[in-house]
């Protein structure tokens, strides 16, 4: 049991003077009763609890928590009472005991129960006779207990050996069934606009975050059948407003227990529906939680919007400057670190304190030149957000110090953000913190001369309140969105630098910024300066609009290749999207020329939608010179942020330094290859009586010729030239050597020369390139078709490995005998060897890349290659070619280390059945 407590209750407790010792009682949970012995017993049907580190900035959290408890359960009657008795209790335990507290919210059928406990039982609470009243209005200690006497419908304080907890009951008022809330009167013009019928999607969402049902409204707005959407994930169809490193997420907001904002919802038409959400947590009767969540257009939000109910100035909780102020208990707080939660609730509640139609709040840049707006209601937020106007307004005065205007039609510049919103009359503070400009708060209305300096004080007094909880949640998003743009930008360092082809980068550049920057991305590259851009690359997060989008960019001139660093806006796609959409409309009319497709007409108006937003274009600059642009885009006008344009900037100086290296690579690789394949022999003469096949394959990536090179060319007439050789090493040297050997063997033969002399002369040639010579391995021949079928041919083998000749019966053989390789000593005495191929007879020429194949300790070898060789009976030279490529890499798992070159010649025979 537990007492009430108070003045004249039950007697002291002769261990505690001063203070009431108070039977401890247990936490009870959900529908677990427990007794009063001042009211009736009472059924606890749901429970909410919190614990608040002893630190200044946890009493406006459990002020949140409190509030956002009571909404939750409905009961706002009783909200202001419960959050400024919470207030006083939370500051005696956090401020002044200097521990944690725990706050606990019962919930009951006949009330609210509320206990702030922490761990200080020790310091006794003072507590005075009624004839005192428990102290007077200026006394520092006991005033949380007089407000609770004052305030509560039974209040008490108990204590255990490790807590001290305070307790405090609000009764429900009576009220008629049905009656929670009443506005005045409005005339018909004054009432929210809605377009025909209200429509109001009511969906339901599982503890996993999949849709549960979807009633007909939700099928009526966005075009989804129940049974198409229904087990999906609501994240698939929610278009959340992301920034990198901030904001919560869907996933996030289904899990609160009530929730209150503006999102979109992606319609089965590609479109993107802006809408304002109410969020409900709930359980049924087997515990299992879910989320409900009632949905309208987002212009429709009157219909869901919480009424906000503010403390009236004078009131008991207001005289408490400490804590309690009026404007803070009306704003309250959401999550320190919610910014924009925070901003929007400032500027609702700021517009109903003052009875306003419209409100915003701007912050300030880092230099405190600009102002950005950040939250706004009852204007087109859409199209100002992220808007940045300056801090000083000429001669209507900074945004430094509180103004106030009687009529904007008269001085229509004085406030920017307000042209053309039709409001008439405004008021303005700013937001400062130790004397630092941070912000600007105002609130607007449509009649001249609503606000005077009464009212400018009385929001320059909350404006004073909020201006250190926003500072702090911007410098936390600030924090975040830093954090988050270095891993972006991190990610995105190592994705560019991991490719070296220009298409590839041009996609990676695409992609990552979308849907992170823009709803929209397009790239135009500049080959040289002469060039005009060229759109190489467009992207968009609905894959579907790709097409409509390059088509319209294809339309229009793209933007100058301006060097100057930083985002410009673009608006000819928008311009031109609006003229398209405008012909479209009339034709679809009647009033111009008829389509000829009606299909189009709905493409046509969606690209419009498209690029119907702000667009900003970036400069690709690279070692001085503009190679292009990146163009982001989307489709509300809603500005982009100075944080994600900073952020875009970032990213196109990597992307533009990794597309140069790309197109230096590429114009390389370019050259590379076609001296390369200057090297090697066209294409081969067509040898009568004779079947010639070459394979060749060099080593390393990217390299068409190595150090292995191979030749077959006419001298005269009948007689052929032929060459296969292995230049020491890989890589361009090694080509180099390898081009001049290819080139001087056809000139020295071409003149007459015999197989010695052409080696013996091209040996000195290569020892004249001095410091750049390298030895050389060469087999070297001259082939002569015989009129009987065989063919004759002399052989000079310059240390290269021997060639091996395959007769008819299976048997193979050496074809030469080795000599001195070249390159290495400058006499060389060196001779030829005939050989006859008789018909179906094979000699087969290769590399060292071949015989020198390893796997492990084992190599392939001159004995393994003539193995392979003795099953190639038969076969033609480009069977026996291939067979011998296939067992030299089947020999091995690792890919081949060498160059390698295999020739095979073989003299027609009977052909193998």
């Amino acid at each position: 049991m537990t007492t009430g407590l108070h003045p004249g209750g039950p007697p002291r407790d002769p261990r505690h003077t001063g203070s009431q010792r108070l039977p401890h009682q247990e936490r009870v949970g959900p529908d677990v009763p427990y007794v009063d012995n001042r009211t009736r017993s009472s059924v606890i049907t749901a429970r909410a609890a919190a614990s608040f580190e002893p630190v200044g900035r946890s009493v406006a959290s459990a002020r949140s928590f409190v509030r956002d408890s009571l909404q939750g359960w409905g009961f706002a009657d009783i909200i202001d009472d419960a959050v400024v008795l919470t207030s006083e209790l939370v500051t005696n335990a956090v401020v002044h005991a200097g521990t944690a507290a725990e706050v606990l919210c019962l919930r009951s059928d006949d009330g609210v129960r509320i206990e702030v406990a922490d761990r200080y039982p020790e310091r006794e609470l003072p507590l005075q006779s009624a004839a005192v009243s428990m102290g007077g209005p200026d006394r520092e200690g006991g005033r949380g207990l007089q407000l609770c006497a004052a305030l509560a419908g039974h209040w008490g304080v108990e204590y255990t050996p490790t807590h001290k907890r305070v307790w405090f009951q609000l009764d429900l008022p009576e009220r008629p069934v049905g009656t929670r809330a009443a506005g005045p009167c409005l005339p018909a013009e004054l009432l929210p606009l809605a377009d025909g019928r209200v429509r109001v999607a009511v969906v339901q969402i599982d503890r996993n975050g999949s849709i549960g049902s979807w009633n007909e409204d939700a099928e009526e707005l966005f075009g989804y059948p129940g049974d198409h959407v229904t087990g999906k994930p609501l994240t698939d169809l929610a278009a959340w407003p992301h920034t990198p490193g901030t904001g919560t997420g869907i996933a996030e907001a289904l899990q609160l227990s009530r929730w209150e904002g503006s999102y979109g919802i992606r319609g089965a038409n590609g479109r993107v529906v802006p809408v304002y959400a109410s969020h409900l947590r709930v359980r049924d009767t087997g515990g299992a939680p879910s989320t409900v969540c009632l949905l309208v257009r987002d212009h429709e939000r009157a219909v869901l919007q919480t009424p906000l109910r503010g403390a009236a100035p004078d009131s008991t909780a207001a005289q408490d400057g400490q804590a309690t102020d009026p404007f803070e208990v009306f704003i309250g707080s959401p999550a320190p670190d919610d910014l924009d939660g925070l901003l929007q609730r400032t500027v609702e509640r700021a517009r109903d304190m003052l009875d306003g139609d419209a409100a915003f709040l701007l912050l300030a840049t880092d230099d405190e030149t600009e102002l950005e707006v950040r939250a706004s209601t009852g204007l087109p937020s859409a199209r100002q957000r992220f808007a940045r106007v300056p801090v000083e307004a000429g001669r209507y005065g900074s945004a430094r110090m509180p103004a106030v205007h009687d009529d904007l039609a008269a001085v229509p510049s004085a406030v920017p953000l307000l042209g053309g919103t039709g409001m008439r009359s405004v008021v303005t503070v700013p937001l400062k913190v130790e004397g630092r400009l941070t912000g600007s708060l105002g609130v607007a209305a449509e009649v001249p001369s609503r606000y005077s300096n009464e009212e400018a004080l009385r929001l320059q007094f909350a404006a004073d309140r909020i201006a250190l909880a926003v500072e702090s949640a911007r410098l936390g998003e600030l924090q975040r969105l830093r954090r988050g743009s270095l891993s972006f930008l991190v990610e995105a360092s190592d994705l560019l630098a991991g490719t070296l082809d220009r298409d590839q980068t041009l996609a990676l550049m695409a992609q990552m910024t979308i849907p992170t920057l823009a709803t929209w991305c397009a790239v135009y590259t500049i080959a040289d300066q002469a060039s005009e851009p060229y759109l190489s690359y467009v992207l968009h997060e609905d894959e579907e609009r790709i097409d409509g989008l390059k088509a319209l960019l294809s339309k229009i001139p793209p933007p100058e290749p301006i060097p100057t660093p930083g985002a410009r806006v673009w608006s000819a796609p928008s311009e031109a999207a609006h003229q398209a959409a405008l012909r479209t409309s009339m034709r679809s009319l009647g009033l111009g020329e008829p389509s000829t497709v009606s299909s189009g007409i709905g493409t046509t108006l969606a690209t419009a939608a498209t690029v119907g937003g702000e667009t900003v274009v970036l400069p690709l600059v690279a070692r001085n010179r503009v190679i292009g642009m990146l163009t982001l885009g989307r489709p509300t006008d809603e500005h982009f942020r100075q944080e994600i344009l900073e952020l875009a900037e970032d990213l196109s100086r990597r992307a533009a330094l990794a597309l140069d290296n790309a197109r230096l690579y590429s114009e390389r690789t370019a050259i590379s290859q076609s001296l390369q394949r200057s090297l090697l022999p066209p294409e081969l003469p067509q040898v009568d009586g004779v079947e010639v096949e070459v394979i060749y394959r060099a080593a390393g990536e990217g390299n068409e010729v190595g150090g292995d090179f191979y030749d077959l060319f006419p001298i005269r007439d009948g007689a052929y030239g032929f060459a296969i050789g292995d230049v020491c090493g890989t890589g361009p040297e090694a080509a180099a050597v390898t081009g001049l050997a290819r080139h001087a063997l056809r000139l020295l033969a071409r003149e007459g020369f015999g197989g010695p002399a052409v080696l013996e002369r091209l040996n000195s040639a290569i020892l004249d390139e001095g410091a750049r010579s390298r030895f050389l391995t060469l087999l070297y021949g001259e082939l002569w078709p015989q009129d009987d079928g065989s063919a004759v041919l002399k052989v000079v083998c310059a240390g290269h490995p021997l060639p091996l000749r395959l007769r008819q019966d299976g048997t193979v053989e050496p074809a030469a005998e080795p000599q001195p390789l070249l390159g290495v000593m400058d006499d060389l005495e060196l001779y030829e060897q005939t050989v006859t191929l008789d018909p179906g007879d094979v000699l087969l020429c290769v590399t060292d890349g071949v015989t020198e194949r390893r796997e492990g300790t084992r190599m392939l070898g001159d004995d393994g290659l003539a193995d392979v060789l003795t099953t190639c009976t038969g076969l033609t030279a480009g069977a026996v070619a291939a067979r011998i490529l296939r067992a030299v890499e089947r020999f091995a798992s690792d890919a081949p280390s060498d160059d390698m070159a295999i020739l095979a010649m073989r003299v027609p025979g009977l052909l193998k059945e």
